[in-house]
Order: structure tokens, then sequence, then C-alpha cells
């Protein structure tokens, strides 16, 4: 990974809750975030007592260089919400202005948070569709604005792959959200969740109460059997 390539994007642990219907007791379990990138869940997680670890390529670059990625693309980002904002929900946030104030904020406790995590082993270098933990290490994985979203970029045996190697080292596994950049429910949504039940897996789709990009209302949930 080159992180010229990457850009960097990052969500609060209150939006996690309502992407991924986050129960208290869903906090007490072992959890794992994949593709977390500079959310500032495990950071809020974890003052809050909660045992999560997180996985994304960008963590293999020091702290220091994903803040100057993050405010090298910032005003590019913002300018293609400003340009794409009617395929997103404002009711919660008012506006892109404010959106990229949740944005930073989130990115920047991420940031504070970066060094000793990654001296806590909270924060891995890894990515989909080869994850470096044990069998079931985890209780419930997460998944956010990767799967699905990119269909266009990620093919379907690339899909099935990474959520199969999710329910390896999960016995949970939910995936937000499921339609792709257009809106649209994902082309790989149906034969994934075909295959996935044939492997013997538990897969279906969950409504959220997190309401953002206009069509995204739903998670899957594969569990393992």
């Amino acid at each position: 990974m080159e992180l010229a390539n990457v850009v960097p994007w990052g969500r609060s642990f209150e939006e996690y809750q309502a992407m991924f219907g986050l129960s208290e007791g869903d906090l007490n379990r072992r959890i794992l975030g994949c593709g977390d990138g500079p959310a500032s869940f495990n950071a809020e997680a974890t003052e809050r007592g909660c045992k999560v670890t997180s996985c994304d390529p960008v963590y293999q670059f020091q702290a220091e260089k994903i803040r100057r990625r993050i405010e090298d693309v910032y005003p590019d980002i913002m300018a293609k919400m400003q340009q794409g904002a009617d395929n997103y929900i404002w009711d919660s946030l008012g506006g892109v202005e404010r959106l990229g104030e949740v944005r930073m904020k989130a990115m920047s406790r991420f940031l504070s948070d970066f060094d000793i995590g990654c001296q806590q082993e909270r924060y891995v270098s890894a990515s989909l569709p080869a994850l470096p933990f044990s069998d079931s290490e985890f209780d419930l994985a997460l998944c956010s604005h990767y799967l699905f979203l990119y269909s266009d970029h990620v093919d379907g045996a690339a899909h099935l792959a990474s959520i199969r190697e999710l329910c390896r080292v999960a016995s949970e596994v939910r995936v937000f959200p499921v339609v792709s950049l257009d809106g649209k429910t994902s082309k790989h949504l149906d034969s994934v969740m075909t295959t996935l039940s044939a492997d013997g897996i538990d897969v279906s789709l969950q409504p959220v109460s997190y309401r953002f990009q206009k069509g995204a209302t739903e998670m899957l949930v594969a569990k393992s059997v």
C-alpha cells in the first residue's frame, strides 16, 4: 500500500453504534473492527472499558504521516461531498460543514490514541481477505464502508473470501452498508448470501437506525452455526 492512494475518513463510536446496532451486550464482547482506518471507535470504546482490536493496512504508517494525509485529502473530500450532497440524508448532521467537523473530531481522537494503541496491539496492520488472527479469536467482527460499498472495485470472489475470513476469526460478522456507492443494493449481495448459506453460515439482513447515505438502511449479519 502507498499512503498517497489512501483516502482516510473516520467515523465515531456513536456512528458505529448506529451502523451496527450495537447493544450494551455487544460492547461487552471481544470486537474486531476490520477496515476501521482513522475511526475513533477503538479509542472511545477502549475508554469505556471495551475490548476492541482494529485492523487496517493504513496502520503500517506512523501517526504523523496519517495526519498529513488526512490534511492533504480533506479539502477534496469535502468538495466531493458538497457536489454529491443530494445522495445523503442531512437530518442529524445539518450539512457538509458539520459533517467535516464530526469527521475531523473522530480522526483527531484516533490520532491521539494511535501510538499507545499500537503498543497495546489494539491497532494491527492487516487487510482482507487474509487476517493475522486465530480462529474464533473474536466474538463480533464489524466491517464498515468497504465490502459491498465498493462493488465496482472489489469483485464477488473477493467479497466472498473476505466474509468467510471474517467468519473464521469471529462467531458473528456485521457488514454495513450493503449498497454500493450509487445507493443501490450491491450486485454481489445475493450471490454472497446464497453461497455463505450453503457453507452452513446463518446469514440475514437486519435494519439499522443509522441514516446518512440514501438507501443504506440495512446491515448483513453472518453467524457461524
